[in-house]
């Protein structure tokens, strides 16, 4: 269970990096809106592969991932729906959310034993 919640988080992050490296060239607002969402992706992912690591040590981690997952699952089964996107294009992204937000709720798919360490 740990390689799965692995994959979706790295996923969430490549599609973010896929999406930040696609934008328009052109610097206009609409642009730097669409690396933003790419943005909001890799953070999203990383946050994943740090509740992965640290959550059972880290619950406000573990809570905050929760939290980011279910947004971006709305947020983007929403944007999904209204920009008419592919059913291809909607279970890869939807799904990937989808994924990370079960593996964030289950526990044995966190490591165990990881605890924060105060510097």
């Amino acid at each position: 269970m740990h390689r799965v919640y692995a994959a979706f988080g790295f996923g969430i992050v490549a599609l973010g990096l896929l999406h930040v490296f696609s934008m328009p060239r052109n610097l206009t607002p609409q642009a730097l809106w669409f690396a933003s969402g790419g943005l909001a992706m890799i953070l999203t992912g990383v946050l994943n592969v740090l509740n992965r690591a640290y959550g059972t040590g880290a619950p406000g981690l573990r809570w905050a991932c929760i939290g980011a997952n279910v947004v971006m699952v709305a947020f983007a089964s929403l944007f999904g729906l209204i920009s008419r996107a592919t059913v291809g294009q909607f279970v890869i992204v939807v799904g990937l959310f989808v994924g990370s937000t079960v593996c964030s709720l289950l526990r044995r798919a966190l490591r165990p034993g990881s605890v924060v360490r105060a510097a």
